[in-house]
């Protein structure tokens, strides 16, 4: 096989199989969910934009067919309109993929949780019960003040957890210098989230336990 080819088959493959796990995935909960609630899922109002793009894999390799012969010229052009598609889309792919990782992708449930409510960008559930805990893995960083040289340390956040029982949510995060973890109350906003340090011993157990129970760190 050519370098076109070898590109197509492996693309094919990797969002081949996403696009088919998010598609089963629709088909199994369309029926149990309302269109609002569908809706609510970001991997429902980005799956067209993975569409598309088998759809232009499946385009070009049909061309390449019909030419029969292409110059390495030629196969990079079609190479770079693909990438170029992707690149442009980076965002939609990355959440596609941890859509298909996430424990509410087929799950049909009516939780209290925020679940896709309050997703961040490259972030997934990884562990529900549905009814009392749930926690989401995250991938994005945070400026917090440091009072002892009163500037800003930058921290990787690890970790979401809420719990119903106690309408409370911690935040997990890892000083990207000193690597030191830190468990503290997370209070999403409209505008801005804001933190604060955990006052009772038995909500900082409590976390602290869950985040380790995942064996993930």
């Amino acid at each position: 096989m050519g370098k076109l080819d070898d590109f197509i088959q492996i693309e094919k493959s990797k969002y081949g199989s996403l696009f088919s796990d998010i598609e089963f995935a629709i088909n199994s909960v369309s029926e149990l969910l309302s269109e609002d609630s569908l809706k609510e899922r970001k991997y429902y109002t980005r799956v067209p934009i993975l569409k598309k793009y088998i759809e232009l894999l499946d385009s070009i390799k049909l061309d390449k067919k019909r030419k029969s012969f292409l110059s390495f010229f030629d196969q990079d052009k079609y190479i770079n309109i693909l990438e170029d598609y992707k690149k442009e889309n980076k965002e939609i792919f990355l959440q596609l993929e941890c859509c298909s990782k996430c424990k509410c992708l087929n799950c049909t449930r009516n939780c209290g949780f925020d679940s896709c409510k309050r997703c961040t960008k490259g972030s997934r559930i990884y562990s529900c019960d549905h009814t009392k805990t749930n926690v989401s893995l995250e991938n994005r960083t945070l400026n917090l003040l440091n009072e002892d040289t009163n500037e800003d340390d930058i921290y990787y956040v690890l970790a979401i957890i809420q719990t119903l029982k106690m309408d409370t949510r911690y935040i997990v995060i890892k000083n990207s210098r000193t690597k030191e973890k830190y468990i503290l109350y997370y209070y999403p906003g409209i505008s801005e989230d804001s933190y604060a340090e955990i006052t009772k011993e038995e909500d900082f157990n409590f976390a602290a336990s869950t985040y380790d129970s995942l064996g993930i760190d």
